[in-house]
């Protein structure tokens, strides 16, 4: 169920969705700034091309400042937006019944936009 779950996720949007992360991804590595944040979009586009099979875990050693000080700085330059925009596709799915698997994997998907920093994508 897990696989076809996968594919007919690609199909609908997650093979685009996951182009975009990797676009941005890129353009934040041409900056030396910008490098800690280009591995977190990766992080994130893997995750959103098989999210059925994959999981975000909290690192052991997440609780470091540094890391609360690049969740701040993601959060403020772009990652409101990409929450905002797991929440919109979640509730709209949510509400078919059809809908409610995919709906799961936004508001999985969510979690790690919300604060990349300090977590590890584990295979299940």
């Amino acid at each position: 169920m897990k696989l076809l779950g996968n594919i007919i996720w690609l199909i609908f949007g997650g093979f685009f969705t996951a182009i975009g992360y990797f676009a941005a991804g890129l353009a934040l590595a041409i900056t030396i700034i910008g490098i800690p944040f280009a591995f977190q979009s990766f992080k994130i586009g893997i995750m959103m091309l098989a999210p059925f099979n994959q999981e975000a875990i909290k690192r052991e050693d997440s609780y470091g400042c540094l890391w609360s000080v690049m969740n701040i700085v993601w959060f403020f330059v772009g990652g409101v937006w990409l929450t905002l925009n797991h929440l919109f596709w979640g509730v709209l799915l949510f509400i078919s019944i059809i809908g409610i698997p995919f709906a799961k994997q936004h508001f999985k998907l969510m979690k790690i936009s919300w604060a990349p920093f300090g977590r590890n994508i584990r295979h299940k």
